[in-house]
């Protein structure tokens, strides 16, 4: 059996919605992508369709195995690409992961100019805040937010965004305004449950000396959207970075605290694989998103150093 060529027949399959119309678009007879698929099955050892006389869909494994088949179809045609010609044009499916604010607030703007400029790439964004695996799930390129890199992926980095502790002016009118890390242990915190240091902010003084307190948060959040909203009105203190809570700083929504604290500055990375045969899809897309933050990031602009 062409393994390659029943991946091509199982796939069209499915995105065709059926044997006949796979068939047309593939210049074949019905039957001989009926024979494909049957063989691709008794191969693997599982059904990967689920037939009706009117209905046609996917088993658990047939979905796991369409995912894999589009990015196999995909880098073969681009690797045809690259061998029959010496300027290969970016096309096909692009899997992207980012974290969610991120991603809502500074990269959908600009889906829209890459997708003029590319027309044959298509993406596909999943906006998730854990850390994913992108060879174990598939992803050919992860927006990373980190102050440590990635030691397994390549990272090429687009921007900084600085780490802020801050609360409303409404409730330090009522609570008042701490003054060092320490004082942080007599007011309501909310905490993000995806840090690296979970509960113990840490920041270096003016003087570079290191600080460190244990705070227990009121609210804990696995989304800075959510830490955000709460902070502006008025129920703890937290610190998110400068690229989600910056507009608010410049508005007075959110009030910068302990000015002679800082924390870790974070860097957004473009994680990808590996340095060797990098898609074009994927290149095009990293210079890019180099491009549209060059010049400094536009969350940092107006806050005081």
């Amino acid at each position: 059996m062409d393994r390659l060529r029943a991946f091509e027949m199982f796939a069209t399959v499915v995105a065709r919605g059926g044997f006949t119309r796979a068939a047309q678009a593939l210049d074949t007879s019905p039957a001989n992508v009926t024979r494909y698929v049957n063989e691709l099955e008794a191969h693997l050892g599982t059904r990967l369709l689920n037939r009706t006389s009117r209905k046609l869909s996917l088993t658990e494994s047939g979905r796991a195995l369409y995912e894999r088949c589009r990015s196999i179809l995909e880098e073969v045609a681009e690797a045809e690409a690259i061998a029959s010609s010496a300027s290969v044009q970016p096309r096909g499916r692009l899997r992207i992961n980012a974290p969610l604010s991120f991603g809502v607030r500074h990269l959908a703007p600009l889906w829209p100019a890459f997708l003029e400029r590319y027309p044959d790439v298509e993406l596909d964004i999943a906006l998730i805040d854990r850390v994913v695996d992108i060879v174990e799930e598939g992803y050919d390129l992860a927006i990373r937010i980190s102050n440590a890199g990635s030691a397994s992926h390549v990272g090429r980095k687009l921007a900084t965004s600085r780490n802020i502790v801050c609360a409303s002016p409404t409730y330090l009118a009522a609570r008042g305004t701490p003054e060092t890390p320490a004082d942080l242990r007599d007011h309501d915190c909310i905490g993000y449950a995806y840090a690296a240091t979970a509960d113990e902010w840490r920041f270096i003084d003016v003087q570079g000396r290191p600080h460190a307190v244990k705070v227990e948060p009121r609210v804990h959040t696995n989304n800075g959207d959510t830490a955000q909203a709460l902070a502006i009105a008025g129920r703890g203190i937290t610190w998110q970075p400068t690229f989600l809570i910056g507009e608010d700083l410049r508005a007075g929504r959110l009030v910068r605290l302990m000015p002679g604290y800082e924390m870790a500055s974070i860097d957004i990375l473009a994680v990808y694989p590996s340095r060797r045969h990098v898609p074009a899809k994927v290149r095009a897309m990293v210079d890019f998103l180099a491009q549209a933050f060059r010049g400094g990031p536009s969350w940092d602009r107006g806050l005081e150093a």
